[in-house]
């Protein structure tokens, strides 16, 4: 969702620095945000001096914020018209997050979430390889059908962890370098070049 279909990353820079004051974990400088781009979840946390125990108290806290200002988040364009296109070929499509189900519905609009077949949501930040599972099994379809389209480097991660696919989009959070050397199948560089390679 974040970084693939909503373009929160604004919202998330600016907002970090306030949620590092309350978890006590190092601020973050202007200058330090494209370098972010490049370091995968792991080397993340490590750089900005978060124990693991922190991050589920952080997540709950950054859903519960943007449940508050879901209003400044918007889809990136083409959105609306790549899940249309995709759900007119017959493309089975599924939502995999960390986010709420209840933000995730409200950023998409009505249009959008009745276009999704399925939604796994609140995954932990290692835990979308269970989510991924989860849509297979509802889904009725086997790892070599689907593909995972992302942002970031643990969704590639998650998805050879299930033995599905892996679209890397180059407009989220990620560099594109970063996304390159977790070789991705598939580098999508605009919303119609998903809907020409699924549909």
């Amino acid at each position: 969702m974040d970084g693939t279909l909503a373009d929160s990353f604004p919202w998330f820079a600016r907002n970090l620095n306030a949620v590092a004051d309350k978890f006590r974990f190092r601020r973050v400088a202007a200058d330090e945000i494209e370098a972010m781009r490049h370091l995968d979840t792991r080397h993340l946390l490590a750089r900005f001096e978060i124990p693991l125990w922190k991050v589920p108290l952080i997540a709950r806290h950054m859903r519960a914020l943007k449940a508050q200002q879901i209003g400044e988040i918007a889809l990136f364009p083409g959105v609306d018209g790549m899940l249309r296109d995709l759900k007119d070929a017959g493309v089975g499509i599924a939502v995999v997050t960390s986010d709420t189900e209840s933000n995730t519905r409200r950023t998409l609009g009505a249009q959008n979430t009745a276009r999704v077949d399925h939604y796994a949501c609140g995954a932990s930040l290692f835990g979308k390889p269970a989510k991924f599972r989860q849509v297979l099994r509802r889904a009725g379809i086997a790892a070599r059908d689907a593909i995972a389209i992302g942002d970031e480097t643990r969704d590639a991660e998650a998805a050879r962890q299930v033995g599905i696919a892996f679209g890397a989009v180059t407009w989220g959070y990620a560099n594109v370098a970063a996304l390159r050397a977790a070789n991705p199948e598939h580098v999508f560089f605009s919303m119609d070049e998903i809907v020409k390679t699924l549909a």
